[in-house]
């Protein structure tokens, strides 16, 4: 890359950064073309996308985002580095990383929080959003529900009676 071209993407990189709420940097090592396709596809699915980029020009990038120095620590910032962005629901595309073995999650930003691998990992192991509504949903019609069979009971016993035990 020519040094424009590497200012170019810094900027680039910088506006996308500022304005997603949620991004998460992955190792790639190992990964073989075909399986980085698939993880693209799947990505590009629930409204994410990887970007493969240098250290040094994540490090300049997330400076000028101002983004936590945690992420762009020289730790983190070490081996192959992708940059996963997700401009819809973070934990789709966190549970599409959890499911690919081989991109190990290094730390990210969810919904404006620092999460550390162990807590990515925790996310990628919840089930989806609409699974999550539904359980919620369960939960608070439930004492609805047992309400409403203990109030017809009575009266299913009381018509039993009146119709002679028929």
């Amino acid at each position: 890359m020519k040094k424009q071209e590497k200012i170019f993407f810094v900027e680039n990189l910088t506006a996308e950064l500022s304005s997603a709420k949620s991004f998460v940097l992955v190792n790639f090592a190992g990964l073989s073309v075909k399986a980085q396709q698939e993880l693209k596809l799947r990505l590009q699915e629930t409204g994410a996308k990887m970007i493969v980029v240098k250290n040094t020009l994540l490090k300049r990038a997330g400076e000028q985002a101002k983004i936590d120095s945690k992420i762009l620590s020289d730790s983190v910032l070490s081996g192959q580095t992708a940059v996963i962005i997700g401009e819809k629901d973070p934990l789709a595309y966190i549970q599409v990383l959890g499911k690919f073995a081989v991109p190990q999650m290094k730390v990210g930003i969810v919904e404006g929080i620092f999460q550390n691998p162990e807590a990515l990992a925790k996310l990628a192991a919840l089930p989806g959003r609409d699974i999550l509504l539904g359980q919620l949903l369960g939960t608070l019609t439930s004492p609805i529900q047992n309400l409403v069979g203990t109030l017809q009971n009575p009266i299913q016993k009381l018509i039993y009676v009146l119709n002679g035990g028929e």
